[in-house]
This record gives structure tokens, C-alpha cells and sequence, in this order.
């Protein structure tokens, strides 16, 4: 009997060790690609995380992590940041994923929230796009308006100007958005006539630091946002040569994502920073940034009651209401 039962227990270890390998053998084998546990959904943020998409501008300059440190450390609250052009960071913010959006086109702003995702809009701060290009200016446009100098460079880079060409970001950006409607006030409809009318004319489908990078290759004139621009200019040829003109403000914006479309979001952090942003800290941390480093700031902070007329046109003051 104790023979038997000894045989039976070697039996079943045996019948075990080859049920474990026959499970092995449906695993995946080394060097297959493996289909990852994909969340289709972002997650509910919680009351100590704010999840803020964003532009590539406000990453590239530095502010983002100036703003990260300082607001961690008073407040323990974990901000993370997607960084993206305007247009995806609201198409983010559409779906639900972020709770809030710092972001710089107001007509894409506009549409936000009008379609009811975007609430308690605040401008917090101001640069300005300039045009950049080759220090030779082979298409001659120093001195001209934004509007003049747009003109100008389609009409050399379509006819073959030698050293005229232009670098867009192409990725609807704020940055793109104020590019387009440059090209519009020029004259030109920019899908039919601009886009695609030349080697002279590259779509780079980029962020503005990389947007730079390949102009400065090209030797080719792009639209940027100031601050981006100080913050990548040791590394660039590529000289200011139009900037500081009123048709090329460039305004911050935060806002809020709607509770009443997407209840999971971090409403009250969402309040709480917006508020910061605005109060006197927040506009001056912002103020302060890039005077040292570059000797002037990256972003102009805005007070009321200048933030309320032209060409702001919004609201820098008052407070959001903070949800219960």
C-alpha cells in the first residue's frame, strides 16, 4: 500500500510537470510581439492629480517645469502635463483625458467652449510670434508688417527666389492657427494656395523647438513664438526679423474642462490652479521667468484692466469659482 500510494504521488508530479509545460508552450515566444492590456479610457484623475494638456511652446521654454516645482511644493498636488499644439491639446481635452488645457488660439479656444467643454476661461500671460529667418533676409521682408512680409515671401518662394523658403509647423498649433491666418490676410487661401505650392513651402508636422531646428537646416524663415525662440537661439543661426507688431500678440490662455460633460475630472484642482495662475504669485513667477537667463522674460503677465479691451479682449482677474 505505501508502494503504491508513493507510485500514485510520482504519477501525479509527472502528469503536473507536463500540464505546466503544455501551458508554457501558449505563451508567447521570445521576439513575438505581445498585445499590451490597452486602457481605452484615461483614468479619473483623483483629488491629488491635475492632468493639463498644453502647448509645446509653454514645454520648450522651461515655464511648464518652473510652474510644476513651485506648485507641487506649496500645494503637494502632482500636475502632469501633456504637451501638445493647441488643436490636439483640445481634441484631448474634448475626449476627457485632462482637466484643464493652458493653451494660445482663441478662435479654437472659442469653439471650445462653445461647444460646451471649456469653462471659466482666464488669459494669463502674453508674448508675441515673430517672423525668423536667415540673417541675409534674401526675401527682403525686414521692416515690412507680418502681413506685408507673408505676401512678400510667397510671391519669392513661388517664382524660385534662390535661399527663399518657409518652414511651417503644420500641426495645428496656436502657432499654425495664427500662421493660416496670416496667409489669409495676405491674400492667399491657404489650403489651395499655399499648401503644397512648392518645394519652397515645407509642412514640417512638428512642435516649435523642432519646427526651429529644420528651419535652421533650411535656412528658411518660420513663424515662432518669442519665448521658444530665446530659449533655442544658441543653438540657431536664424535671426528675429519681423516681430512685436499687433497682428502678432500672442495670448495664454487656462481653461477648465466642463464637470457637467465629464464628471471624473479634477474640478476643484482644476479651479485651484487656474486660480494661482491668476493670482499675484502666479503672475509673477510668470513674469519673473527667462529675465535672468535671457535678460528679458518669455511671457508678459496680464493685469485688468488691460487683459479686458484690445487686442486681449478677456478676463485676467476675477477669480473661478471653486466647486464644492
Amino acid at each position: 500500500m505505501k508502494m503504491n500510494v508513493a507510485i500514485l504521488s510520482a504519477g501525479t508530479i509527472a502528469i503536473l510537470f507536463i500540464l505546466a509545460l503544455l501551458a508554457g508552450c501558449t505563451g508567447t515566444a521570445p521576439g513575438e510581439n505581445v498585445t499590451p492590456n490597452v486602457t481605452t479610457t484615461a483614468p479619473a484623475a483623483g483629488a491629488n492629480v491635475l492632468r493639463i494638456a498644453t502647448t509645446t511652446s509653454l514645454e520648450n521654454t522651461g515655464l511648464l517645469a518652473e510652474l510644476e516645482r513651485v506648485y507641487e511644493r506649496e500645494t503637494g498636488m502632482d500636475l502632469q502635463f501633456i504637451a501638445q499644439g493647441t488643436g490636439q491639446a483640445l481634441d484631448t481635452a474634448r475626449r476627457g483625458d485632462v482637466d484643464l488645457v493652458l493653451v494660445h488660439a482663441p478662435a479654437l479656444e472659442k469653439e471650445f467652449e462653445d461647444e460646451g467643454y471649456g469653462i471659466d476661461p482666464r488669459c494669463i500671460a502674453y508674448n508675441y510670434f515673430i517672423i525668423v529667418g536667415p540673417e541675409d533676409d534674401p526675401a527682403k521682408i525686414r521692416n515690412m508688417s507680418a502681413v506685408e512680409a507673408f505676401r512678400t515671401i510667397a510671391i519669392a518662394g513661388m517664382n524660385n527666389t534662390p535661399g527663399v523658403a518657409f518652414v511651417s509647423r503644420g500641426d495645428n498649433s496656436g502657432t499654425h492657427a495664427q500662421e493660416k491666418a496670416l496667409w489669409k490676410e495676405a491674400g492667399y487661401n491657404y489650403t489651395t494656395e499655399i499648401l503644397d505650392s512648392g518645394a519652397w513651402y515645407v509642412d514640417a508636422g512638428k512642435g516649435m523647438g523642432d519646427t526651429l531646428i529644420l528651419a535652421d537646416e533650411k535656412k528658411a524663415y518660420t513663424l515662432s513664438d518669442e519665448g521658444t525662440y530665446l530659449s533655442f537661439a544658441n543653438r540657431l543661426a536664424l535671426v528675429p526679423i519681423i516681430s512685436e507688431s499687433t497682428e502678432l500678440m500672442n495670448r495664454y490662455s487656462a481653461i477648465a474642462v466642463n464637470p457637467a460633460k465629464y464628471p471624473n475630472t479634477n474640478a476643484r484642482g482644476a479651479a485651484d490652479f487656474i486660480n494661482w495662475l491668476i493670482s499675484d504669485e502666479g503672475k509673477q513667477l510668470i513674469g519673473d521667468f527667462g529675465k535672468v537667463e535671457f535678460g528679458k522674460p518669455l511671457f508678459v503677465p496680464l493685469y485688468a484692466p488691460e487683459c479686458t479691451g484690445p487686442p486681449f479682449n478677456c478676463t485676467c482677474a476675477e477669480p473661478v469659482p471653486t466647486p464644492a
